[in-house]
């Protein structure tokens, strides 16, 4: 399995942007597809984007497409999510996975990281 750390999150203004970093470990890097996926207080846990191993297909909800765009460093072991216009909605706990194949459904994906917190105020 990946290692995966994300990193980016914090505190941001209605209609600002932020860009979460995730971090992989491991040579085969570009075998995974990546997925970032998001989590309030009291609901499930909802997909956000995901791309392809070689980044040349991404996968939004209508929720943020437009808004949120999902890149990866393959050089760098590392996928991007660079959100803007955010919204109060936007607000949770943001995790990024690997998996052998692009799904938006958590259960298609095998490593996970530890989560960071994002934060929109009105």
């Amino acid at each position: 399995q990946v290692q995966l750390v994300e990193s980016g999150g914090g505190l941001v203004q209605a209609g600002g942007s932020l860009r979460l970093s995730c971090a992989a470990s491991g040579r085969t890097f570009s075998s995974y597809a990546m997925g970032w996926f998001r989590q309030a207080p009291g609901k499930e846990r909802e997909f956000v984007a995901a791309i392809s191993g070689r980044g040349r297909t991404t996968y939004y909800p209508d929720s943020v497409q437009g808004r949120f765009t999902i890149a990866r460093d393959n050089a760098k072991n590392t996928v991007y999510l660079q959100m803007n216009s955010l919204k109060p909605e936007d607000t949770a706990v943001y995790y990024c996975a690997a998996a052998g194949s692009v799904s938006s459904t958590a259960r298609g994906y095998g490593s996970w990281g530890q989560g960071t917190q994002v934060t929109v105020s009105s």
